[in-house]
């Protein structure tokens, strides 16, 4: 099999825009304005960052067969020294704050640099070695046949991500759509594969950070991974067959692209009903917790609920900036109304707005489909 493929300068010498391109684009452009609208209704964009960007995180870790549990990650959260977190978990933890972390540099310039790309990949696997300066990288399926060979020159890779760094933040080397873009930018990515590890997830917190520098979202809020995780067979086959026909392959790009826009505007739907569902419960939590706390209920109390999904009496102490004693005395209260439901790690309670929880894990009910899974091997 001849898996060489020569990564192309972008901008790519096709016409993109066709006429099946542009109707997917519509549908997805429209859904995503829709998202960013939806999401300012949250008075507090902290509640949905730290919350999405830990699905978008678990979610795209699993692509990579890196799987935990919405309990475990949360339980890790908590910090409670006796809750030893498993590696997965840790992994998943670790692409968070990668997320966070790319988020708050590109917020402020709207520019996706290498340096931020390389910080990215190095949260993620808790290491500085950058990009491959050694050949021996394949990429092998589970049957560990090689199916892509990327390139293996370090100035290669070098020449190649300086030139997507300049595609990415240059509107004027193209005037395709954002979007468009941003599948042309994941494919260039995946394919030159300039990290020894951990580029498919960089690769995912690269599409966040491009929409948000665009400015078609505001909050890293829409996470592709959970649509790519479904839909895991189909999207190594697209990447493939861009490969496999090398040159000439308009074609293939199409296709490739209207997948990832349909992903755009699928994931946007799941999106505005999850943020559609957090409203409603906060505003039902809301209507109980203010006749119970009266004049003492402050907005803080609300958002430490929704914020940490599992808490404990330490963030209500500094949320709310009350001694232990009434930090307790608040969270047993709530107990009683049927919001938090307590429970206990070795010595220490914590506390979990179970309605919360219940909704976050019903968006990842939909069991998982075995298929090969494409991995990074050195040799």
């Amino acid at each position: 099999m001849n898996n060489r493929y020569d990564i192309p300068v972008l901008p790519l010498p096709y016409d993109l825009e066709t006429k099946e391109v542009l109707k997917e684009l519509a549908n997805a452009n429209r859904k995503l304005a829709e998202l960013k609208g939806v999401a300012q209704t949250i008075p507090n964009e902290d509640i949905l960052i730290s919350s999405l960007t830990l699905q978008e995180a678990k979610d795209s870790s699993e692509v990579e067969n890196i799987v935990t549990t919405q309990d475990e990650l949360y339980k890790a959260g908590l910090q409670i020294k006796t809750q030893i977190a498993n590696a997965a978990t840790k992994e998943v933890l670790r692409y968070r704050e990668s997320i966070s972390s790319g988020f708050n540099l590109v917020r402020k310039n709207k520019l996706l640099t290498l340096n931020i790309i390389k910080n990215s990949q190095e949260n993620l696997v808790d290491n500085n070695v950058g990009f491959r300066r050694t050949p021996g990288t394949f990429l092998q399926n589970d049957r560990k046949e090689i199916v892509y060979t990327p390139p293996q020159d370090k100035t290669e890779i070098e020449n190649s991500m300086k030139n997507l760094e300049e595609f990415i933040n240059d509107e004027s080397m193209s005037n395709l759509d954002p979007l468009i873009k941003m599948a042309i930018i994941h494919h260039q990515f995946e394919s030159i594969h300039p990290f020894y590890d951990g580029n498919g997830r960089t690769g995912r917190i690269i599409n966040i950070l491009y929409l948000v520098i665009t400015g078609l979202i505001d909050l890293p809020i829409l996470y592709l991974s959970r649509y790519i995780t479904h839909n895991k067979s189909e999207y190594y086959r697209l990447i493939q067959a861009i490969r496999d026909r090398n040159t000439d392959n308009s074609k293939e790009w199409e296709a490739w692209i209207i997948f990832m826009l349909r992903g755009v505007e699928k994931t946007s739907s799941d999106t505005i009903s999850l943020i559609h569902g957090i409203s409603q419960l906060m505003d039902q939590d809301k209507q109980i917790l203010r006749p119970i706390f009266k004049q003492s209920y402050k907005h803080e109390l609300l958002n430490n609920l929704f914020f940490h999904p599992y808490t404990k009496i330490e963030y209500i102490e500094k949320d709310m900036m009350v001694q232990r004693k009434t930090a307790t005395k608040y969270l047993d209260m709530i107990v009683e109304t049927g919001i938090l439901k307590k429970m206990k790690i070795g010595r220490e309670n914590y506390y979990i707005n179970t309605a919360l929880a219940e909704l976050f894990m019903n968006v990842n009910n939909e069991p998982a489909v075995k298929v090969d899974t494409i991995e990074s091997v050195q040799r």
